[in-house]
């Protein structure tokens, strides 16, 4: 990846998103760090200033706002600077579909599905005219395995998983690399935060979140459209990706299948 340029990073307080802020720091990334909790920010801009010397600027936003999404779209669109968006901002809600609160439903689907659209919609047209930029956007292996997970939380994920599939695609030709990340359980706060506790999971499937972010920057370098972290055989996911594929000349077709037939 490049230096000498500025990564915005969305959920940057803490967790993955603060970690995210760390690595890029360290590469030489000038940072726009945005998240609700201001206090952390200034904290983690303080010591990346103080231990890299890269330039920080804290943006305090909830991206569940339509007018703070407007903000950082605008910014997204109109400085030249940025050259890497790292979509990381997200929630989960407590309980499953049937038990959650629909109003927390609702804030999930802007925070997960909305925002990052728009934000990552902004920063593709800049980038784009200039040929060049990322766009990384943290998804989740729940929506590979639905059944296992409260439906609508695996949902925002599987959508921003076809969503950054499809972004590749159009921006292949202008140069911009895009990437989603597909972390497993993580040790993160979002487990707190939505009434569930990490800890309860058996352990050798809870991964470490500077390992978590390491994993998914080399990811990055090596050019991957979808990284999962703790996938060691990529061979899996090429199968999926295979039969998949497969599935495209049977999907839309002038007759219904014989099996439909009275």
């Amino acid at each position: 990846m490049s230096t000498k340029s500025t990564a915005l990073v969305t959920g940057a307080s803490t967790g993955i998103g603060a970690v995210y802020a760390d690595r890029l720091a360290k590469r030489g990334y000038d940072l726009i760090l945005v998240a609700r909790n201001v206090q952390r920010l200034q904290d983690l801009a303080a010591r990346l200033t103080k231990e890299t010397g890269v330039k920080v600027e804290t943006v305090q936003a909830d991206l569940t706002a339509k007018q703070d999404i407007a903000k950082l779209e605008k910014r997204l669109a109109d400085d030249k600077t940025i050259t890497l968006l790292v979509n990381n901002a997200g929630m989960s809600v407590a309980g499953n579909t049937l038990e959650a609160d629909p109003d927390q439903i609702e804030q999930m689907l802007v925070l997960n599905v909305v925002a990052p659209t728009r934000l990552a919609k902004a920063a593709a047209v800049n980038f784009a005219a200039r040929k060049s930029g990322g766009i990384i956007n943290i998804a989740s292996v729940t929506a590979l395995i639905p059944e296992m997970f409260p439906g609508a939380y695996a949902g925002t994920k599987s959508f921003v998983i076809t969503f950054t599939q499809g972004l590749a695609t159009e921006l292949a030709p202008h140069g911009v690399k895009v990437q989603a990340v597909l972390p497993g359980a993580t040790r993160t706060e979002i487990w707190e935060r939505a009434g569930k506790d990490v800890n309860a999971l058996p352990q050798e499937m809870v991964m470490e979140v500077d390992d978590m972010v390491d994993a998914s920057l080399a990811g990055f370098d090596q050019g991957e459209l979808i990284t999962i972290p703790s996938l060691a055989d990529v061979s899996l996911w090429g199968a999926l990706e295979s039969a998949r594929k497969a599935l495209g000349p049977h999907l839309s077709l002038k007759n219904s299948a014989a099996r439909y037939k009275a």
